[in-house]
């Protein structure tokens, strides 16, 4: 391993259905103490857009010092879209073995939500939640349906589209555990879910709880935030759809992760509460970034560097050494075994999973790491085709033979065989045939 040096009101409400829903308590005497954990997943978030790695566009000083005050992984790819993601990220398992469509979580998948739930944790879900599907999304998933979020794992959730669409930013439709679908005609969405949040993290802070936070910031349509001016004037069902948004909404987006940051620094919390930061694919292709002198156009979607490389960032106070950089790399299915172990459990004792836990990363500790990223991409969304691949920090093969080299070429544009390689490049190669051989269903 490399590493280098809205309203009270609502809130109020929260807080009373959270003391009147049906929480098992546990008692904490009865078993070692396990750490809170918080994951939190912007949505379209590429590296390219923070300042800890090379950003120059927007203004995010709590990731930021998030970043400085723990450890930041440098090569972490998710999948090219946000269901695949989605759904790799919460079962640990490559897309291949249980994606049933996009919109949807095959209903008969575990997710990190039980496995903590078995381990004694208080689960809650807040944000984006698009994985019930719709009737036609049902239909094209050969008339299975999606799972809803009690059914996932989660006590307690406050969520946009989970089967009502809506808006998800201003005058949000929001459908929580304790009050049911509403729509909120003063409020904010990404606030209620914040809101939400501190006040089960307050309600659960004397017990476990695992908090798990895939935002609906940054996606469009860009729009006004509370802080920007037009905002008051700003109607709903207007389409701007404006990139010049895209910056407000990035330093919102930074100041709902320091609201919660705070809340759990408020309550003495902090030190025993692993807060891990990622996003769920590459940044928009309709945005434009400024990263270390050069314009990089976001390619959420694309099988690319640009549409996979996203931030990951862990911090726990007075466990993880400040300040490190982790070279290493990770891909989606690593999250639930490493949550898992974090937990206190052993990661390889489910084996379903796919990924290996970075937990021990974490300490400084020995680990196993990987030698490549696999992904099995095929939305069934959009115009993207089926492809697989292989890669590591330098290489990339996909399955009908063609290579690149990420670094050289991050946006793909040079394709080569490996007759182009070589020797020692060649067995890189094909070592990742041997992969792709082998991502067969158990």
């Amino acid at each position: 391993m490399m590493l280098r040096p809205l309203t009270i009101g609502i809130c109020l409400v929260y807080l009373v259905g959270f003391t009147a829903c049906d929480i098992k308590k546990r008692a904490a005497h009865s078993q070692p103490e396990k750490p809170n954990i918080i994951l939190i997943m912007a949505d379209d978030l590429g590296a390219e857009t923070l300042a800890s790695y090379g950003g120059e566009s927007y203004h995010t000083p709590n990731i930021n010092k998030l970043s400085e005050s723990g450890m930041q992984f440098e090569n972490c790819y998710s999948t090219p879209l946000c269901t695949p993601s989605r759904v790799q990220i919460m079962t640990g398992k490559y897309n291949f073995r249980n994606y049933i469509g996009f919109g949807l979580l095959d209903a008969e998948q575990r997710t990190f939500a039980h496995a903590l739930k078995d381990e004694g944790y208080n689960t809650l879900i807040a944000g984006k939640w698009q994985l019930y599907g719709n009737e036609r999304q049902q239909q094209l998933a050969a008339g299975r349906t999606g799972t809803l979020p009690g059914a996932a794992g989660f006590d307690a959730f406050s969520l946009w589209q989970v089967k009502d669409r809506g808006w998800r930013y201003k005058t949000p439709t929001v459908e929580t555990s304790n009050e049911g679908l509403i729509t909120l005609e003063s409020g904010y969405g990404p606030d209620v879910f914040v809101d939400f949040i501190q006040a089960f993290i307050t309600e659960n802070k004397e017990q476990p709880f695992f908090v798990y936070y895939p935002m609906c910031l940054v996606h469009d349509p860009f729009l006004p935030t509370p802080e920007s001016p037009e905002f008051a004037a700003y109607d709903p069902p207007q389409n701007i759809n404006d990139t010049t948004y895209f910056a407000d909404m990035m330093t919102y987006m930074d100041q709902l992760v320091g609201r919660i940051i705070s809340k759990v620094d408020e309550l003495g919390i902090r030190e025993k509460t692993l807060i891990i930061f990622t996003g769920d694919n590459g940044t928009d292709r309709k945005v434009i970034s400024t990263w270390r002198g050069q314009k990089i156009k976001g390619e959420k979607g694309f099988p690319t560097k640009r549409g996979t490389h996203v931030p990951l960032i862990a911090n726990w106070q007075g466990t993880i050494k400040p300040g490190q950089r982790n070279e290493n790399l990770i891909d989606f299915t690593d999250f639930f075994p490493t949550i898992l172990e974090v937990a206190g459990k052993d990661p390889t004792a489910d084996q379903s999973l796919d990924g290996f836990s970075f937990f021990p990363q974490l300490l400084n500790q020995p680990a196993k790491t990987r030698e490549w990223v696999f992904c099995h991409y095929d939305p069934r969304w959009g115009n993207f085709p089926k492809t697989r691949y292989v890669h590591n920090v330098e290489w990339k093969l996909y399955e009908d033979g063609t290579v690149v080299n990420i670094v050289k070429d991050p946006e793909e544009k040079n394709r080569l065989r490996i007759e182009d390689l070589s020797t020692d490049q060649q067995e890189i190669i094909l070592n990742f045939q041997g992969v792709l051989s082998n991502m067969v269903n158990r």
